[in-house]
């Protein structure tokens, strides 16, 4: 009686969790730059880089911008002080609307 035996695949499945997590504790980078010129003379350039990983290995590289944007800053102005500040400027722009007013009848009149 012959024994088979299954052949083992030396191909390890990964499924997607496996590959972010790996993806997110190692982190990637993607450069690249685009360069558009005619005749020698270089009408744009842009520069991408595209940093993916995990915050903590962010903080580990010493990318934390985050931390002091005023967007993602918890001490962000209060939605009163907003509408404070916009009370404000309208009001100084009627007085500049005004005084506009003024300057434009004077001279209407020389």
């Amino acid at each position: 009686m012959a024994i088979q035996r299954a052949a083992q695949h030396s191909i390890q499945s990964t499924n997607i969790a496996d590959l972010l997590e790996r993806v997110l504790d190692k982190g990637i980078v993607i450069a690249g730059d685009i360069k558009i010129s005619l005749v020698d003379i270089e009408l744009l350039t842009i520069q991408l880089r595209l940093v993916i990983c995990s915050v903590d290995k962010a903080k580990e590289m010493g990318m934390d911008w985050w931390v002091n944007n005023p967007v993602f800053c918890r001490q962000a102005p209060q939605h009163a002080q907003v509408e404070d500040s916009i009370v404000r400027i309208e009001k100084r722009l009627q007085k500049l609307e005004g005084t506009s007013e003024e300057a434009s009848g004077r001279e209407k009149q020389i």
